[in-house]
């Protein structure tokens, strides 16, 4: 636990460049939500292949906040890809299909994060309120 924290705390004061304390928390709260919300429409959507472009529209969203954001954004994001990886690794084992499936789904966070457009990996037919 103390180990999560000074890397929480570390990453925190890096994040922190320029911008007011006040202003950062606020972006990285708005960047919670916003990738809350595209966990939740990853669990209620029930369509196939749109987990690449939920992960990808709530890195994005948060990254529009400001530094905050992407700091959010990445904590949550290599936090969900480490504890996926070790529930997959008891569950599964090595399985291929499982280490290609979240590569990919890592390369459309950082894709989100960087500012590019999330449409690129919406499936067809998903729903426009999605």
């Amino acid at each position: 636990m103390r180990l999560f924290t000074g890397i929480v705390f570390c990453s925190l004061v890096m994040g922190v460049t320029s911008e007011s304390w006040h202003s950062f928390f606020k972006e990285a709260l708005q960047g919670v939500g916003d990738m809350g919300r595209a966990y939740w429409d990853i669990m209620i959507s029930n369509h196939q292949n749109s987990n690449r472009y939920l992960y990808a529209r709530g890195n994005y969203d948060a990254a529009q906040r400001g530094p905050g954001g992407v700091w959010a954004a990445k904590l949550i994001s290599r936090s969900r890809v480490y504890l996926q990886g070790l529930i997959d690794y008891y569950l599964f084992g090595n399985s291929s299909t499982v280490l290609e499936d979240s590569k990919s789904n890592e390369k459309a966070e950082e894709w989100g994060r960087s500012g590019k457009d999330p449409d690129r990996f919406r499936p067809d037919g998903l729903p426009k309120k999605y």
